[in-house]
Order: structure tokens, then C-alpha cells, then sequence
């Protein structure tokens, strides 16, 4: 039982008229006193006072009357009242969920990064060098821990290098002038339009329509259709962000795989992760399928004056690479299978939509006019000196202007952004550890090493091979990584008795293979990452399963194709 008690300080007694016909019982006790006009005597009638209906709706309502018949003292009236059950307490706010980061990871990654701090540097590594070495790998730890999302992290990262003046702020945030992370971030804008008017579903209805049946047959049809544009299109971020990522998006959607509803196994996981591992296949095929790729065709001419022309390099590439695009998504669909794997009906269901969604609206239309706009200046871009981010922009200008996307809508795409941020800090992180020389004195110590140790040509490549190839965690770009490691490896192997024409093809096809790595190493790996169907820890952990599945095909199987059209 709660007591309330009401006191007045003045000797005159209240209208006792009700203002209201609903009663809260501490609000209604209030508002008697609040209003009270001065009392007029104070020998009054307790019945009239008891029916008053501001007091006598109180449940379980006692009054005590004090020194009545005289005049008390102007504290001396009281009223007190029991309120029963029937009155319940002020509801206490649930307490607020911790919003910051998640406290153990946060520590982990910090951990890391003061402990290789305060290690003394290698001789030949500059203090500059070590120390953001040291801030790069915590921000490593802390992406993959994700304290925070990636964004975050990657932020955090750059304030730490700034804050240590490790590098200035211009040098940090130098990754966001690079045309990678943009064009990526615009192949996002393009997703939305792409799914936004209908046509994404439409081109998805229609690759279920004919090759529905099965999840496998599915992916397989999505796999070889992205390597026959490989060739055309020279940028793997282009293709996987501006072409195939919103076709798979639409494609998982329209077979009932969402994401954060739980059903991102049915078909959405394998099929991102099989189009993305396929993807770095596709861009070891071809000189002209990955940016980066005549890079290696010209420090392969400088070093040891040998030219690797389109036709060598496809025909030294496509039957290993065929190999690859046929046991990928095989071994993938094994260990990491849809929980849809058939499904005869979806052929008929997909003509019964296609046939429900009618002839393409104005939208659709101008939609596809973009794309085949944007995908025309990717192919013939070089010969009207257009680079692949200034035809992202201009059919992103296109979708602006016509309203198939607003601008709103852009903003809204969180993903996009947050992409942008993480790539572009971790491109910065380790363009300057490139610049400060950590890169080279690595690459000279391997060096050192692998020729010291007195082996055969074929072991001590191979030992190369392997470090050049898992080196790439340290990297966020194919051409930063072949810039600064391409050369020196090459040398070495070739004066260690590999046939250097041999050794130039090997390292040129496994600087694309090595992007599968991580959700950064090569332009379409933050792109399928970003569609959020796979978990990181996964996606970094079956990169590394296909990492040793694509080395075993392509020094074996390539091995044997190579000596059969005489490379060694």
C-alpha cells in the first residue's frame, strides 16, 4: 500500500467540483490541490467532502481530519489516502543496448598493433615503415574482429596514422583519390537502378527460365557468361560491380534468398562466393581482363626482354583456366552448398512472372540503354581515352537526370559507402608501406633467403611462388602488389635457373589468382563481399581453400599445358 498524503497553505477550503470523468489516482489528487480556491470555513461536511468525485474515485480512499471545529494552523489539514493495487508504479525505461564497439575485439586489434609497435625494426626498415606496419596489421585484426563495421575500423586506422603522424593526413586519405573504391562504390548506385526498375528481375527470370532447374546449372551459366565479357571489359570491378552483381542480386532475391531473414543459404552465399572466386579465374585468362595485367606484360619485356602478347597470354591461360571455371564452383557447391539445390518447377514459375511483369516499362528501358552505354565505353574506352571509373559516372549521370535514380537513394545505399571507406583507407595503408620500403626490403630479404638455401629451380620457384602469392594479404590492389614485388621475384627466380619466359607467365597469372584471398585484394572482391550473403570469417577462410585448389590446378594442370607448348 502507498500513502499519499495532501497538505494546504491556506486556511480555505477547495471547490470540490470534478473537472474530469476518467481518474488517474496520482494525477487526479494533484489536480484538486492544484486548483483549490481558498477555503471558505473549515467546519465542513466530510460526506460532501468524501462524494467529491476527484477523491472519492481513489480506490481504497481514507481521510483523517485534523483539529476540526477550530481553526488549526494552516499545516494542520491533511488528507490521506491508501492507494491499493490497482495503482501501478511509473514503468522503468528498459536500459539502452551498448551501441559502441565490442570491447574484446576492439582490444585484440589494438593489442596487436602497440605490441609490433614498440618492436625494435628490422635493420634496413625505417622507423616510419615499422610503425605503419604495425597500424596497418591492427587495422587488419580489427577487420576481420570487426569491433565496429569496416568503415569504422578502417577510420580508426587512418586517425591512429595521422594522430602518430606516421603519415600526414593528405598521405592517409590518398586512397580516396584513387578510381578503384569509386568505381566500385558506383557499381552499387547501378545495382540499385538495376533492381530498383524491374530489369534486374526481368534478365533474372530469364537466366532462371533457361537454366533454372538446378542451383548448379545456375551458377555455371553465370560463371561463363562473365568470362566471355572478361576479354571485352578491363576492369574485374566493372564486370563484377557494374554487370553481375545486381544481376545475382535480383537472381537470389527471385529465388526467395534474402539477406538478414535467414535464408541466404538457399541460394545467395554459394552463388556470391562462386562468382566471386571465378571471377579472379576469369582475370588470369586474358591480358586484357584485369587493369593491372599489361603492367605485368611490361615488367616481364623490361626484366627480361620477352614480350607477353594477348595471344600468348590466353593461350598459355585457358586450359588451366577452364579447369578452374568448371571445379570452382563444383568443389564450392560441395563444401559450401545452397540448401536449394533443384528445382524442376522454377523454369515454368520464372516464364509465369516474366509473362505477369508485361512488356519493359520506360524505366526498364533507359536502364538498359545506360548499361549498354557503360558497357560500351568499358570495352572501347581505350580508344576514346575513357577509363572505366569517368563511364561509370556518366551513366550514373544518366540515371540522375532521367529520375531512374535519385540521389536520395544514393545516399541511402549505406554498403556503397561504407565500402568506399574501408578499400580506400586500406589502399592508402598500403601504398605507403610500398613508399617507405617495407615492400622492397621484404621482397630482397625472400630473395636472400630462397636463394641461399641451395635447391633445385623447380623448388625454389616454388617456394617464390608461395610468397609472392600469400604476401598479398598485406595488399589492397593487384597493381601495388605486382609493382612492388613483380620485378624482384622474376629476377630471382629466373637467376635461380626458372626459364624466365615460364616464371613471367606464372607470377602474371597468380596476380589475379591471389585477389580470392581477402574481401580487398582484387576490385571485385569488395563488391560480392558488400551484398552481405557471406560472413567474413567465411569468405576469408574458403578464399583460402580455393587459394590452394587454384595453385594445385594451375601448377599442375598448367604445369603439364605449359610443357606441352614448350614455355619450359
Amino acid at each position: 500500500m502507498a500513502s499519499i498524503a495532501l497538505t494546504t497553505s491556506s486556511p480555505t477550503l477547495p471547490s470540490l467540483r470534478s473537472r474530469t470523468s476518467k481518474f488517474t489516482p496520482l494525477k487526479s489528487v494533484r489536480s484538486c490541490t492544484s486548483r483549490s480556491s481558498p477555503f471558505n470555513s473549515l467546519n465542513f461536511n466530510f460526506d460532501v467532502l468524501k462524494s467529491n468525485s476527484c477523491i472519492s474515485s481513489i480506490p481504497s480512499l481514507k481521510l483523517a481530519k485534523v483539529g476540526f471545529g477550530s481553526r488549526p494552523n494552516r499545516r494542520d489539514l491533511a488528507v490521506t489516502a491508501s492507494v491499493g493495487a490497482s495503482v501501478t508504479p511509473a514503468s522503468v525505461p528498459p536500459a539502452q543496448p551498448w551501441q559502441g564497439a565490442a570491447i574484446k575485439p576492439l582490444l585484440a586489434s589494438i593489442t596487436i598493433g602497440v605490441i609490433l609497435w614498440f618492436v625494435p625494426a628490422p635493420s634496413g626498415v625505417s622507423q616510419n615503415a615499422w610503425q605503419l606496419l604495425a597500424i596497418f596489421l591492427g587495422t587488419i585484426v580489427g577487420i576481420i574482429t570487426q569491433p565496429l563495421p569496416l568503415g569504422a575500423v578502417a577510420l580508426l586506422g587512418l586517425g591512429a596514422s595521422v594522430l602518430t603522424k606516421t603519415l600526414t593526413f593528405a598521405a592517409a586519405f590518398s586512397g580516396f583519390g584513387d578510381p578503384i573504391p569509386w568505381l566500385i562504390c558506383l557499381a552499387f548506385f547501378f545495382a540499385k537502378g538495376f533492381i530498383k526498375t524491374g530489369l534486374g528481375n526481368r534478365i533474372a527470370y530469364q537466366f532462371v527460365s533457361l537454366f533454372g532447374s538446378s542451383s548448379l546449372g545456375l551458377g555455371y551459366s553465370l560463371v561463363f557468361s562473365e568470362a566471355l565479357l572478361a576479354p571485352a571489359i578491363p576492369s574485374v570491378s566493372a564486370r563484377a560491380g557494374g554487370i553481375f552483381l545486381p544481376l545475382v542480386k535480383s537472381l537470389c532475391v527471385a529465388c526467395g534468398s534474402n539477406v538478414g531473414d535467414g535464408t541466404e543459404h538457399k541460394l545467395g552465399s554459394w552463388l556470391m562466393l562462386t562468382c566471386f572466386q571465378t571471377s579472379v579465374v576469369s582475370s588470369a585468362m586474358f591480358l586484357t581482363a584485369m587493369a593491372a595485367n599489361p603492367l605485368c606484360a611490361t615488367l616481364t619485356a623490361n626484366a627480361i626482354q620477352q614480350t607477353i602478347g594477348w595471344t600468348d597470354w590466353a593461350k598459355a591461360a585457358i586450359v588451366p583456366g577452364l579447369v578452374s571455371l568448371i571445379l570452382v564452383p563444383l568443389i564450392l557447391y560441395v563444401i559450401y552448398p545452397p540448401t536449394v539445390k533443384s528445382s524442376p518447377d522454377a523454369p515454368r514459375l520464372a516464364k509465369e512472372k516474366l509473362a505477369t511483369m508485361g512488356p519493359m516499362s520506360t524505366n526498364e528501358k533507359i536502364m538498359a540503354v545506360t548499361l549498354l552505354l557503360t558497357v560500351g565505353l568499358w570495352i572501347f574506352g581505350g580508344a576514346l581515352n575513357v577509363d572505366a571509373v569517368t563511364a561509370a559516372i556518366l551513366g550514373l549521370s544518366v540515371l540522375l537526370v532521367t529520375g531512374v535514380v535519385t540521389w536520395k537513394e544514393c545516399l541511402g545505399e549505406g554498403v556503397a559507402w561504407d565500402t568506399l571507406t574501408w578499400f580506400a583507407a586500406l589502399i592508402a595503408m598500403a601504398g605507403y608501406l610500398n613508399k617507405y620500403g617495407l615492400i622492397s626490403w621484404f621482397s630482397q630479404t625472400v630473395v636472400k633467403f630462397v636463394g641461399g638455401l641451395g635447391l633445385s629451380w623447380q623448388l625454389s620457384f616454388g617456394i617464390l611462388v608461395l610468397l609472392y602469392f600469400y604476401s598479398h594479404y598485406f595488399f589492397a590492389s593487384g597493381a601495388a602488389h605486382i609493382g612492388a614485388m613483380f620485378t624482384a621475384f622474376l629476377s630471382v627466380a629466373s637467376a635461380l635457373g626458372t626459364p624466365p619466359y615460364l616464371g613471367a607467365i606464372v607470377l602474371s597469372v597468380l596476380s589475379n589468382l591471389m585477389g580470392g584471398l581477402t574481401h580487398y585484394g582484387i576490385g571485385s572482391a569488395p563488391v560480392f563481399y558488400g551484398a552481405n550473403y557471406v560472413p567474413l570469417a567465411k569468405w576469408w577462410g574458403y578464399g583460402f581453400i580455393m587459394s590452394v585448389v587454384n595453385i594445385v590446378i594451375w601448377l599442375g594442370v598448367g604445369g603439364i599445358w605449359w610443357k606441352a607448348i614448350g614455355l619450359w
